[in-house]
């Protein structure tokens, strides 16, 4: 077996005249690596934030080293700990060299596909080396867990960070020490290298001197051609917001019309990524009358707009501008991710000031209890605020690659490394994924609301407590008692289901309350037609989410026809379909406007 796996990591002897030369090539591209880099420190247009990040990572993982240099008996005895699983991996190599058959003393996850191939297995160099960097890296989480003293947030990002680097350093994201890396190379005379340096350097100039590692073929979709094309108008802009009405697909519709507010973090065509996994199209074709926010992708002009302006010049103008299209004064809304925080908000304040035009309301993957946020709370602290603070000040907007960097750190090895090592070191080009090119194509963010956003939501969580201030009231979700449809995704890294739970205890009305299968973006998107995944059911979210969830009765397939049975008892009058532009408002443009079409 040992043999065989030799024989095939060495299988294909290279061309060493093409390799060679290869080399050469290698060497001209990491050149154009360099001057891709170097290219807007020159002009003094480098992307700041990066030394911040690394500032605070150093300045966490020093703590824990406090804790563990302020007690020397434990340091001895996690150091005998590692020494005796290194001992222990020795003793089994040297075994297995004899011919003896032994179980490994590390095994990677069975979730975890960065060890499929065979030769981290069979081959006991590469599998000597997939043990000591598992060792190694559980070692370091352990260190972190049983740190004395250390408060509950500096050891989550403490735990982060290990995460970070343990992503970084495994041995599949280098040549020498990936038997498939070492094969690929060999077999293809270097040229793999090559190509995916030659992608490095069109990456580092994409990404203003950063890297910006792609996910999808970009060159395979164009907004408004093959992505985003459910039809419709853009019937009312201002300096915030495009919205859309979509021509019906019915002769008849709902007398209410549905608003959506989507997040101004990426852009709203998640919901109608294409025609088979659109949200919007579906309810058009269910009947809907559907308007949705386009955000603008913000610049300096936009420094100073905060929540209250998104709110006013976002859904408020959105509102009115339902009305002129409609002649309809009430609507249906929906909020996703932070545009379903601000949903909540404007809910409240339309509570306390007893504006009645939202008479339903529906949250997807929405946090408005921030008490357990999850895995982004690691980058908030009063510290890293004021970080963040500083850089908007200089641009008046947060610059969309940290907040993509940000997300795509919460999965480093599917999103960070596995692209790393497909593009760059075995020069593959990523496979067309609508869902990944979304992904990628980031917004920025105006520096008020951001601020606003971190201190009032993630810092300090003011909503849920009644203490959140906007436009001279004082925010109190427990006056809103509309109808809320509220949903949940169980696997949700960025709006964790338990934070969901919590926040659908904070109003005041009826609560649907609903967790789906899968995660942030795939649980929301999931058509019915897919029989993906499951949804959850359990009547009032009342006491524990654990409890809840145990009671809860599971139904196989897509919510989406159960959100619409929701929608249409509440308010089930028809009327004659109507077409964008039939109102007051004619079009500015054809759906999905031009707001959408502006890059990071």
């Amino acid at each position: 077996m040992t043999r065989n796996s030799d024989d095939k990591t060495k299988a294909a002897a290279p061309d060493f005249d093409q390799f060679a030369q290869n080399m050469g090539r290698l060497v001209e591209e990491y050149g154009k690596v360099t001057a891709a880099y170097l290219k807007p420190l020159e002009r003094g247009q480098a992307k700041t934030g990066q030394a911040d990040e690394a500032s605070d990572m150093v300045k966490t993982l020093g703590r824990v080293a406090e804790r563990w240099v302020n007690d020397p008996a434990k340091i001895i005895e996690a150091q005998a700990s590692l020494t005796g699983d290194f001992m222990n991996l020795w003793s089994t190599a040297l075994k297995r060299a004899g011919g003896e058959e032994v179980a490994p003393v590390a095994e990677p996850d069975k979730r975890d596909p960065r060890f499929k191939d065979p030769d981290w297995t069979n081959h006991p160099t590469f599998d000597f080396i997939k043990q000591a960097y598992l060792i190694g890296s559980r070692w370091a989480e352990t260190m972190v867990d049983k740190a004395d003293d250390l408060d509950p947030h500096t050891r989550e990002k403490a735990r982060f960070y290990i995460k970070q680097i343990a992503g970084a350093l495994a041995p599949t994201n280098f040549v020498a020490t990936n038997p498939e890396l070492l094969r690929e190379t060999l077999q293809q005379n270097g040229e793999n290298l090559v190509r995916g340096m030659k992608m490095l350097a069109e990456d580092v100039e994409a990404g203003g001197g950063e890297l910006k590692i792609r996910q999808s073929d970009h060159g395979a979709f164009e907004v408004g051609v093959n992505i985003a094309t459910t039809p419709g108008k853009v019937i009312f802009r201002d300096e915030i917001i495009e919205l859309i009405q979509y021509a019906p697909a019915t002769p008849q519709v709902l007398k209410r019309p549905l608003l959506i507010v989507p997040p101004w973090i990426n852009k709203f065509y998640i919901l109608d990524l294409n025609p088979e996994k659109s949200f919007i199209r579906w309810c058009v074709a269910q009947g809907l009358t559907v308007f949705c926010i386009s955000w603008v992708n913000p610049d300096a002009r936009h420094a100073a707009k905060d929540f209250e302006s998104y709110m006013r010049e976002g859904i408020f103008a959105a509102l009115e501008a339902i009305e002129e299209a409609t002649g309809e004064k009430r609507v249906s809304a929906i909020g996703y991710c932070v545009g379903g925080t601000l949903l909540g908000v404007t809910l409240a304040y339309m509570a306390a000031t007893r504006d009645k035009r939202i008479e339903s309301a529906t949250f997807f993957t929405t946090q408005v209890d921030f008490s357990q946020a999850g895995e982004l709370s690691v980058f908030v602290d009063e510290e890293q605020i004021r970080a963040v603070e500083e850089q908007m000040a200089r641009t008046g907007y947060l610059d969309g690659s940290r907040m993509a960097g940000a997300f795509n750190m919460l999965r480093p090895n599917d999103l960070i490394w596995s692209y790393a090592v497909n593009n760059y070191l075995k020069g593959k080009t990523p496979t067309p994924f609508d869902l990944l090119y979304w992904n990628a194509d980031s917004t920025r963010m105006p520096a008020a609301n951001h601020s606003f956003y971190l201190r009032n939501c993630y810092l300090d969580n003011k909503l849920s407590k009644g203490e959140m201030q906007i436009g001279g009231k004082t925010l109190d979700l427990g006056k809103v008692t509309i109808p809320v449809y509220n949903l949940a995704t169980r696997e949700d890294h960025i709006a964790p289901a338990q934070s969901v739970f919590n926040g659908s205890q904070c109003f005041g009305g009826p609560v649907e309350h609903v967790v789906a299968g899968s995660g942030h973006i795939a649980g929301v998107v999931n058509p019915p037609a897919k029989v993906k995944y499951q949804y959850w059911t359990g009547g009032p979210p009342t006491g524990r989410y654990v409890d809840w969830l145990a009671k809860a009765q599971e139904h196989p397939g897509s919510w989406w026809p159960h959100w619409f049975s929701w929608l249409e008892a509440q308010a089930p009058k028809k009327v004659a379909a109507r077409e964008p532009g039939d109102g007051k408002l004619k079009p500015l443009a054809d759906a999905p406007g031009t707001y959408v079409k502006v890059k990071a």
